[in-house]
C-alpha cells in the first residue's frame, strides 16, 4: 500500500494531515464528550483517548494510511479526524469520520470525507470504500448518502465492538468518479 510519507490534504476550510501529539488535547474532548464518541466506541478517559491517539498514529505506520486530524484553516483547532481505515477484519476499507460537538453539522465533515474519498481511491488505489455506521447514527447514514454511499449490506463488527451490527454503507472507486465534478 502506498501513500504513507508526510501526507497532508487541503480543503477549501481545512488542513488534513497526520495525528500529532499537539491534537492531545482536542482528542481528549473528541474521545471524551458523549455525544461525539457515541458511535465511535463511546466516551473515554484522558488516558483511554491517549491509548486512541496512539492507535490511530500507528495505523498509519503500519498500514501506510490513517485517520487524519483535521485542522480548521481559520483558527488552526483541530477539529476531529477523518479518513482511511482498515483494522485487522474489519468489514472493508473504512473512511470514516468523527467531529467534536462544536463543529458538527457545519458541512466540515463531508468536506474532509470527500478529500479522504478522492486520496484513498487515488493515492492507495482502493477500489471500494465503506462507511461503518451504527443504524442509529442517522446524520453520519445521511452524510454516507450524500457522499453517494447506498447500503451494502449489515454486519457485526470485530471484537470489541461485536455488539454493534453497523449497516456497511460504500461504493466503488467507479461510482464516485461518475459522480465527481469535472
Amino acid at each position: 500500500m502506498s501513500g504513507a510519507g508526510e501526507v497532508q490534504l487541503e480543503t477549501s476550510r481545512l488542513i488534513l494531515r497526520r495525528p500529532a501529539l499537539e491534537d492531545f488535547e482536542a482528542w481528549v474532548d473528541l474521545m471524551g464528550d458523549e455525544r461525539s464518541a457515541r458511535f465511535i466506541g463511546g466516551p473515554m478517559s484522558r488516558p483511554e483517548a491517549w491509548r486512541s491517539l496512539g492507535l490511530m498514529a500507528g495505523h498509519w505506520t503500519l498500514r501506510g494510511c490513517g485517520n487524519f486530524a483535521l485542522i480548521l484553516k481559520s483558527t488552526g483547532a483541530c477539529i476531529g479526524r477523518a479518513g482511511p481505515w482498515l483494522p485487522e477484519a474489519w468489514p472493508g476499507r473504512e473512511v470514516g469520520w468523527a467531529l467534536r460537538v462544536a463543529y458538527q453539522g457545519q458541512g466540515y465533515a463531508e468536506e474532509a470525507a470527500r478529500a479522504a474519498i478522492d486520496w484513498a481511491f487515488e493515492a492507495l488505489g482502493w477500489e471500494e470504500v465503506v462507511h461503518c455506521i451504527d443504524p442509529l447514527n442517522t446524520p453520519s447514514i445521511r452524510l454516507a448518502e450524500r457522499l453517494g454511499s447506498s447500503l451494502l449490506r449489515r454486519e457485526p463488527l470485530p471484537p470489541p465492538y461485536a455488539h454493534v451490527i453497523c449497516g456497511v454503507y460504500g461504493q466503488s472507486r467507479e461510482a464516485w468518479r461518475r459522480r465527481r465534478p469535472g
